[in-house]
C-alpha cells in the first residue's frame, strides 16, 4: 500500500494506483496528527517538504519500506530513524534543478532592475522613472553559498547573461572540475564582493543562520540576497532589519524560519518594498512537477516490486 500526503502529478498517481492500493490525500500534510493512524500496512510513503517524517510517525509504520521525497531537501525526514529501521529515503535528485535555477535568475533580474515593484505607485498616479532605473546583470557578480548541482546550473544561466561567478563551498576540493568558470572564495570574500548572493545549502547545525546580522553587515549596500534553499539558513528577522535600514538593497525569500509563513510571523516583513516573498515554490513548476512525480513513482514501484 502507498500513501501520498502532498500534491503529485495526476499521471504518476494513476501509475501507482494501477499497481498498488494507493491513498492520495494532498492536504494530509495539514493534518499531520492523522498520518500515524493511517500507516498500518503502508509500504511506501510519498511526501514533499511539509510532511514531518518523525520517529513517532515511523513507530506507527511497521510495514514501511520506502519514503519518496517529491523534491530534494530532506530536513523534514528523520534520516537516522529511517536508517535504523532499514527504510530507504529517495529524493528526486535533479528533477527540479532547472526550476530552482530559473527562480534564482529571475529574482536576480527583478531585484537588480528595481522596476517591477512600481505598480502600486503608478496606480496612485505617480510616474517614478528615476526610482525605477535599476541595474543590468551583465558584468555583475553572483556569489553562491554552497555550490552543488542546483547552484552550478544557476551559475551556467548566470554566465550566459554575462555575470561573473564566485562561490563558497568548503565541501568541494579546490581541484574539482565544477570550478571551471567559477572562482572559489572564502565566505567573507563572497559576502563583500557579490552583487547577488544566492543560498544553496541544506539546513544543518553548521548552516543555521549562516546569514545573520554580522554577515549581512559584511555585504555591499547595493547587494541583494536570494534564499531558495531552506528556511533557517537565513535569520529572517536580521534580514528584515537590514532591508528596513537600507543595509542591503533587496531580497527574495522562498523559504522561511516559520513554514507555512503565518500572518504573525510575516509581520517582521511588513512595509518592506524591496522584498519578494514566495511560498516555497522555487522548485515547483508544472514541468518540474511532472519530472519529480514520475521519478519518485518509478523509484517507489521499483523498490516495492
Amino acid at each position: 500500500m502507498i500513501l501520498i500526503t502532498e500534491f503529485m502529478d495526476g499521471a504518476s498517481v494513476e501509475k501507482l494506483k494501477a499497481t498498488y492500493p494507493t491513498t492520495y490525500d494532498p492536504d494530509l500534510a495539514d493534518r499531520q496528527s492523522d498520518i500515524p493512524t493511517m500507516m498500518t500496512g503502508i509500504q511506501a510513503l510519498i511526501v514533499r517538504n511539509r510532511t514531518k517524517v518523525t520517529e513517532d510517525l515511523l513507530n506507527a509504520a511497521p510495514d514501511l519500506k520506502v519514503v519518496g521525497r517529491l523534491g530534494v531537501g530532506l530536513d523534514n525526514i528523520d534520516l537516522d530513524a529511517c536508517r535504523a529501521r532499514g527504510i530507504e529515503v529517495i529524493p528526486a535528485t535533479g528533477a527540479n534543478t532547472l526550476s530552482v535555477a530559473e527562480y534564482v535568475i529571475t529574482n536576480a533580474l527583478i531585484l537588480l532592475r528595481n522596476a517591477y515593484q512600481a505598480g502600486d505607485r503608478m496606480m496612485a498616479g505617480e510616474w517614478p522613472r528615476t526610482d525605477c532605473s535599476g541595474r543590468e546583470v551583465f558584468g555583475r557578480v553572483i556569489g553562491f553559498i554552497g555550490f552543488g548541482a542546483i547552484a552550478q546550473e544557476t551559475a551556467r544561466l548566470a554566465r550566459a547573461l554575462g555575470m561573473e561567478v564566485i562561490a563558497y563551498d568548503p565541501m568541494l576540493p579546490a581541484d574539482s572540475p565544477v570550478w571551471d568558470g567559477a572562482t572559489s572564495l572564502p565566505l567573507e570574500n563572497v559576502l563583500k564582493t557579490a552583487d547577488v548572493i544566492s543560498l544553496h545549502v541544506p539546513l544543518t547545525p553548521d548552516t543555521r543562520h549562516i546569514i545573520n546580522a554580522e554577515r549581512l553587515a559584511q555585504m555591499r549596500s547595493d547587494a541583494v540576497v536570494i534564499n531558495a534553499a531552506r528556511g533557517g539558513v537565513v535569520n529572517d528577522a536580521a534580514l528584515a532589519t537590514a532591508l528596513a535600514e537600507g543595509q542591503i538593497a533587496g531580497a527574495a525569500l522562498d523559504v522561511f524560519e516559520t513554514e507555512p509563513l503565518t500572518q504573525e510571523a510575516a509581520q517582521i516583513f511588513d512595509g518592506l518594498q524591496n522584498l519578494i516573498l514566495t511560498p516555497h515554490i522555487a522548485g515547483v513548476t508544472q514541468d518540474s512537477n511532472i519530472r519529480v512525480s514520475a521519478m519518485i513513482a518509478d523509484h517507489v514501484l521499483d523498490r516495492l516490486s
